[in-house]
Formats: structure tokens, sequence, C-alpha cells
């Protein structure tokens, strides 16, 4: 019998002014197993989510899993699912993203005998569950990435190489935040003069992100959707507030609640951890670096081999 094993970053999207086109992959992860059996379908959660996990079809993983396998026309076997979840869920580090590539490429492992399938078919099942590309285009690919999706509905990606001087902070607070509440209260339309805003400042960032990160501060800046979303997570914008008001390149990460910073210098790094240990003490601070492979995947035959 075949074990397939995955290991899948965390990622941040949006970046501040790339909504739902820029992602960042981090050096935290979960890891997930496959085996696959007879009959039958048995998962086990342990960390972040375990005992509020579905533990049946419903579970994002499997759903993941068997819509590849339906895609290409495959019978989905009998599984036992392992999870070790590391992620925080609901704070805007990209669990859900991780759980849908990591499906994903758990049936690529399974298969990997019959078919192989492409890195745009990977994107493609994934953006198809995900709903958007931004999140699983680095939990799959890792790096920087810009994602988009085309007219005629294909999603697409473009992986950079971030510079060696960027150390993402991300700080992660109690409370969760839901990624449709968040999104609910972006306005339907923005004026002009905040589109042209996040264009520039879109442009600059990935000049910021891959050559000269002491831009970042003024890279960072956005006007499309965090602060349409700030009154859902008061504590989160004060502490972006506090942050870039000593010079602190701070962001919303993804939907948020948790707030990501781009630190280009490690006495920076240092003197923003300082202000969040000393100012909100119940936010969980991890000093992580951009991770530069995505999803990494393991297959051995039941005999370990």
């Amino acid at each position: 019998m075949k074990i397939v094993k995955v290991k899948i970053p965390a990622t941040t999207a949006n970046l501040g002014p790339g909504f739902d086109t820029l992602g960042m992959a981090l050096s935290f992860y979960d890891s997930y197993e496959a085996e696959v059996v007879s009959s039958g379908l048995e998962i086990s959660v342990v960390g972040e989510g375990a005992g509020d996990i579905p533990l049946d079809e419903s579970n994002l993983i499997y759903k993941s899993l068997a819509l590849v396998f339906n895609k290409l026309g495959k019978k989905v076997p009998g599984l036992k699912i392992r999870c070790e979840n590391n992620i925080p869920h609901g704070r805007g580090m990209g669990s859900s993203g991780a759980a849908v590539a990591g499906g994903i490429m758990l049936a690529a492992g399974i298969l990997q005998d019959e078919i192989e399938i492409s890195e745009q078919q990977l994107l493609g099942f994934a953006t198809e569950l995900e709903g958007h590309p931004d999140n699983v285009a680095p939990a799959l690919f890792g790096g920087l990435t810009i994602a988009w999706v085309q007219e005629d509905g294909v999603p697409r990606h473009k992986k950079l190489t971030v510079h060696r001087g960027v150390s993402p902070l991300v700080l992660v607070p109690p409370h969760q935040m839901s990624t449709k509440l968040a999104r609910s209260l972006q306005p339907e339309s923005v004026p002009h003069t905040d589109a042209v805003f996040n264009v520039s400042r879109s442009a600059l960032l990935v000049a910021a992100l891959t050559q000269s990160p002491e831009l970042m501060l003024a890279a960072t800046e956005d006007r499309l959707h965090q602060s349409y979303r700030s009154s859902a997570m008061p504590e989160t914008s004060a502490l972006i507030q506090k942050l870039r008001d000593q010079g602190h390149p701070a962001v919303v990460s993804g939907a948020g609640p948790s707030v990501l910073v781009l630190e280009d210098d490690p006495a920076k790094r240092m003197a923003a951890v300082a202000l969040v240990e000393s100012s909100f003490p119940d936010w969980r601070v991890l000093a992580l670096a951009v991770d530069v492979k995505g999803a990494s995947l393991l297959v051995q035959s039941g005999s370990g081999t």
C-alpha cells in the first residue's frame, strides 16, 4: 500500500496593496499524510483545529484530493489521512489554502505512477476549490507569487525570488476572523484615485520585495481593502497604525486579523517585536523566513521503500 506525505507552507496574501494578486509562502508548515488502504475513509487531526475540523468526506483535504481523482476520471481509493496542523485557523495565514493545496498534492502523489499532473493543472484544481489563486499559488510553488485569472477563467502565476534582506514577521492575535465577513466589507467600487494609488504601490512593492527592500514602507501602502475592513478588526488596525507610525511596514495578513511586517533590517525587526510584546502581550510573534520551495512531496510504498 502506498503512503504519501506532504509538507505545505503557510502563506500571506495581499501584502498591503496587492489585493487578490500577491502572495508569499512562509516558513511555517502543516504536514499531511495519506495511506492507501483497501476501503473506507479514516481522518485524524492533531494540532490546530483538532476537535473542530470535520473527519468525514466534507474535510477540505479529502474534498481537494477527491476533486483531482474525479477530474481525472479515477476512483478515490480507501484512505487513512493524518493531519498535523500548525498553521493557525481563521488568522489570515492561508490555512484553507494549505489544506486545498495539500489535498491536491496528496492526490498527485498517489497518482504519480499513472498520471503526471502539471503545475498548471495543480493551480487550476486548487483555484477551483479556493476561489482565487493568491494563497494557493505560493502554497504550491513557494516564494513570492503574482497570481491572476485570464479572461478564459484559467488561473496563472509567476514566481519571483524575494530579496534576502526581507524578514517577514507575523503577529497573530488570539481571536479569529472570517474571510467571508472580511470580503463582505469590501465596496462594489472604489474611487479612481485610490485605484491608481494601489496600482503604483503594487508595482513598487514587487520592486521592494525583489530588489529594493528599503522602499518597503511606501510600497506597502493601501487604499483598496484594509481601511474598509478595519471596523471588524479594531486591534489589528490599531497595531498596524502604531507600527507604521514608527516606520515599520505593517499590513493585514490576508483577510486578517494577523499582521504582517516586512522588515529589511534585523534591528528594526527586534524593535517591532518589542513594540508588540509591550502593547499587545496576548499576541503571538512568529519570526519567519520566506519559504522558497512550496509544497514538498514524499511517496513511499507500504514497506517503507
